[in-house]
């Protein structure tokens, strides 16, 4: 580090002496006292004046442009500026890094991990280039497995210009304070040297009865000034306001302080410093109020673990503040950690570049356990962005709210979104009907669930019904009908957190009389069942499994054509084979009978045959006197429907006495 810095004194002396010296001191003290956006133009024109043959002193230009740039999140170009300092051999060790922080934040990860890994190479044990490696990796996961947030752009709010940290205000959650760059009262000659934007007024939202969002209005009262203000934060009472205020010097540089206004009437008076800190050197900013008012949360850059960190001091009294401590480094970083935004007494939201994520800014959510451990997790896409997200307010306890970014603004300028995470709902749903899917009187749906859940749904008149479940639980069902034999079902609902509605009907077969079987296939003009039969016959297992106390018949028919002597026989073996599947799979011999009837019940006609087959009615016998003067075809289904096999129930007491 000592050989970077005599080479860094070495080059400085080069640029004064091939430049004038004037204008590149003054470029540098503009950047030594955070006026970036006026140093960054500066730069600009010294390298621009530079010939390509000073290599030594475009390197040195370009590499003090890119810090500029980057400070006011004019990503391009830093990483413009970074690449011309490689170019010319800038000999800086955090030069890689730089590179392959703004490819981050302009969502070039392949890129940034490439100058990531070459930074590593020199650095193994760099936590921002580790993190980054691992926001890179995150990156497209996160993209991939997007949360239920939906996010839009609150065109209501925003202007040409950038507004920030929307908070709201008031028990019903009708106003909405934020800070933008469109003030009235700066003259609009007036551009901030530090960003190059206007300087931030505080602004009021409010909804019109309708509860629609009208068009925001800058305050007139004595909070705002000529200079920026911003990150508000008010009490529960909503009478006192906590915010950032930053004065600016042409001589040097002014940190960021905190301020206090306290409000008579409609008027927030003047704010006046807060006594948080008691030098006039140490930057404070970003203020937040615990809801119970103890602690005021802020960030600071004194004593930290690198950049910015988030601490808080407990209030005594407005102005009056004790025990400032940093939240440590579970939460702070190498990197920054900011505008800070207490939920609750463990919930806490901040915006960070240092913990990984997707390239700028990211908004996090940490949560204390009962050990007063936190634990923090990244809130993901769509909330977050390769851009700046930051600076969230939740609309009490429901999952909505506002938060800040500059995605996709090629100025960089920050804007107010909307954020909502839709409420997750999972339902079952379907119809209870007989064999035919018509509808059945008194039927009825139980569910019984490892959530406690113990309902008995009536279904409606269509046979329809509907229950509303959890998230990964195990639930069984029951449909039952007068007349009719119970099914069951199990289902185990999804753990993914998101809305699912899952469609279960079932078909209940009749007590007295025959249920046909469909889709039990024979071996032409044999009883050997085919391997397609095996779905309808565990569907068999299943009533039977569902119904302890029932007995069936198994019966086996055949069409008109052949001897009635061999149709019996050919029947009674194929319903035999039924019945020995059934008693393999376990279900008691003495649960079922097998009755072989070849010609000798023709099937009646029923509704849906009928609804069908136009040829058809219902009520009618499909003898062999019925079916002859039909065509071929009306042949072929008529035979088709007498060769079937059925069961029908015997009795319903097995085992119960």
């Amino acid at each position: 580090m000592r050989f970077f810095h005599f080479i860094g004194i070495m080059l400085a002396g080069i640029i004064l002496f091939s430049c004038k010296s004037v204008k590149l001191s003054v470029a540098e003290e503009k950047q030594r006292i955070g006026e970036y956006y006026e140093a960054a133009g500066m730069y600009r024109k010294l390298y621009s004046k530079a010939k390509p043959a000073e290599r030594d002193m475009r390197a040195y230009v370009s590499y003090r442009m890119g810090l500029c740039y980057q400070k006011i999140n004019d990503v391009q170009r830093a990483t413009s500026a970074y690449m011309n300092a490689l170019r010319y051999n800038y000999p800086d060790s955090l030069l890689n890094l730089r590179i392959a922080q703004t490819h981050h934040q302009e969502g070039k990860y392949s890129d940034a991990v490439n100058y990531y890994n070459k930074f590593l190479e020199q650095n193994p044990e760099s936590a921002p280039a580790l993190n980054g490696l691992e926001g890179c990796r995150l990156a497209a996961e996160m993209k991939n497995n997007p949360t239920l947030y939906e996010i839009k752009k609150m065109e209501i709010f925003n202007s040409r210009h950038g507004e920030f940290s929307p908070m709201f205000a008031g028990s019903d959650y009708d106003k909405l304070y934020f800070a933008s760059s469109r003030a009235k009262k700066v003259s609009k000659d007036s551009i901030s040297n530090i960003t190059g934007q206007l300087t931030n007024n505080f602004f009021l939202a409010e909804k019109d009865e309708k509860g629609a969002w009208k068009k925001p209005v800058e305050f007139e009262d004595a909070i705002n000034t000529v200079y920026d203000e911003g990150t508000p934060s008010l009490s529960a009472d909503g009478n006192t306001l906590y915010y950032t205020h930053c004065e600016s010097d042409p001589i040097s540089s002014r940190p960021a302080e905190i301020y206090v206004s306290t409000r008579s009437g409609a008027t927030w008076g003047i704010g006046t410093r807060t006594n948080l800190v008691k030098d006039s050197v140490t930057s404070v900013g970003h203020p937040s109020l615990s809801p119970d008012g103890q602690f005021l949360y802020f960030v600071s850059d004194v004593n930290s673990y690198g950049g910015k960190d988030i601490f808080r001091a407990r209030l005594s009294g407005m102005n009056d503040f004790r025990g400032i401590e940093n939240l440590g480094p579970q939460i702070n970083t190498e990197g920054d950690e900011m505008f800070p935004y207490i939920r609750d007494s463990v919930t806490l939201y901040f915006a960070s570049n240092g913990h990984p994520g997707l390239g700028g800014l990211d908004l996090f959510k940490a949560t204390m356990d009962s050990l007063g451990v936190w634990h923090v997790e990244n809130m993901g896409v769509p909330v977050n962005s390769m851009g700046d997200d930051f600076g969230i307010t939740f609309e009490g306890e429901r999952e909505k709210g506002f938060f800040s970014s500059n995605r996709n603004d090629a100025r960089g300028y920050d804007h107010i979104y909307s954020f909502e995470r839709p409420s997750v709902t999972v339902f079952i749903r379907g119809y209870v009907s007989d064999a035919e899917e018509y509808t059945i009187e008194g039927a009825t749906v139980r569910i019984v669930g490892k959530d406690g859940l113990n309902e008995k749904v009536p279904a409606k008149p269509d046979g329809s019904y509907k229950v509303e479940l959890e998230r990964d639980i195990s639930y069984v069902m029951m449909a039952s009908a007068p007349g009719y034999l119970n099914q069951n079902f199990e289902l185990k609902t999804d753990p993914d957190e998101k809305s699912e509605t899952y469609n279960v009907d079932f078909y209940l077969s009749p007590i007295h009389k025959p249920t046909v079987v469909e889709n039990i296939f024979y071996a032409f003009d044999k009883a050997t069942l085919r391997p397609e039969s095996k779905e309808a016959l565990d569907e068999i297992i299943k009533v039977l499994n569902d119904n302890p106390n029932v007995t069936i018949e198994m019966g086996a028919h055949t069409d008109r054509k052949g001897t009635e002597k061999y149709n019996e026989g050919l029947a009674q073996r194929r319903a035999q084979s039924v019945v020995d599947y059934l008693v393999e799979a376990g279900i008691p011999t003495d649960r079922l009978t097998a009755k072989g009837y070849g010609k000798s019940e023709p099937k009646t006609v029923t509704k849906k045959m009928a609804e069908e087959n136009d040829f058809l009615q219902e009520g009618d016998i499909l003898t062999e006197e019925l079916i002859l003067p039909m065509t071929p075809e009306q042949q072929e289904i008529a035979d088709q429907y007498n060769r079937r096999t059925e069961f029908k129930v015997t009795g319903t007491t097995y085992n119960l006495y």
